[in-house]
């Protein structure tokens, strides 16, 4: 069936939540995981909440998460933020049915659009909360309680002036390390080589952290079998444009 673009009116879609939106003017800004963005739902992607988003959306909660009631089993649990339109997710958990996965991203057409794919795929270790991740890290996520953290091409913010606005900084970083157990992992991956020395640097900056790529290397690991190639990613590799994986381990 093809999946039409029309816009739906708002009584449709669930109500993405609030907290977290941006402070008021001259009001000190606090870490974020997301910058708000407009866009389309489609009515496949509509037709998605109504019909799995009842089992694979969570509720936002200030409180700490039980995991093996999320998913109603015991498994290693990965952290995804910022997962766009769902496609590596998808690919990955497919990959992983052993594994859990987490999955934050606040943009309601992305979260469609993971949603369809859960259907059309018939995944059942996925769930989403369409939440501010560091919200979510911050009250759901307890110590030492995850195997594993995605972030898969946050938005690199080009500009000189706007480089604090990107995700991965020391204060971030320092969330996500605590919130590992030994041995788990932070994957990073971006297409835009300033944002990837960054991110090297931030990431080897955290002493609770190991790179797990060598100087030889560069300190950048080869592109981990589990994520695919996207089409904007390919897209970009036609034209020149290099991709950075960064895969650290907890300590």
């Amino acid at each position: 069936m093809t999946d039409t673009t029309s816009p739906l009116p708002p009584s449709a879609l669930p109500a993405p939540s609030t907290e977290g939106a941006a402070a008021e003017p001259g009001a000190p800004r606090n870490i974020r995981s997301f910058v708000r963005r407009t866009g389309r739902t489609t009515v496949g992607q509509a037709k998605a909440f109504a019909d799995v988003g009842p089992q694979f959306l969570l509720p936002y909660a200030a409180a700490p998460a039980d995991f093996e009631a999320m998913f109603q089993r015991s498994a290693p649990t990965i952290l995804e933020i910022g997962f766009g339109m769902g496609e590596a997710t998808a690919h990955i958990a497919a990959l992983m049915p052993e594994k859990n996965f987490l999955c934050c991203e606040v943009h309601t057409p992305g979260v469609g659009a993971l949603l369809k794919r859960i259907s059309e795929q018939g995944l059942a270790n996925i769930r989403i909360l369409q939440h501010d991740a560091v919200e979510v890290m911050d009250n759901m996520l307890p110590p030492a309680s995850l195997d594993g953290v995605h972030i898969f091409f946050p938005d690199p913010w080009h500009k000189k002036r706007h480089n604090k606005r990107r995700l991965i900084q020391a204060p971030l970083v320092a969330k996500l390390a605590a919130r590992l157990k030994p041995g788990g992992y932070l994957h990073c991956a971006t297409d835009w080589q300033p944002y990837a020395e960054q991110i090297l640097e931030v990431l080897g900056a955290e002493p609770l952290l190991r790179n797990t790529a060598d100087a030889s290397q560069g300190g950048y690991a080869p592109k981990p079998a589990y994520r695919p190639l996207t089409k904007f990613e390919n897209r970009g590799i036609k034209l020149g444009h290099g991709v950075w994986d960064v895969v650290f381990t907890r300590v």
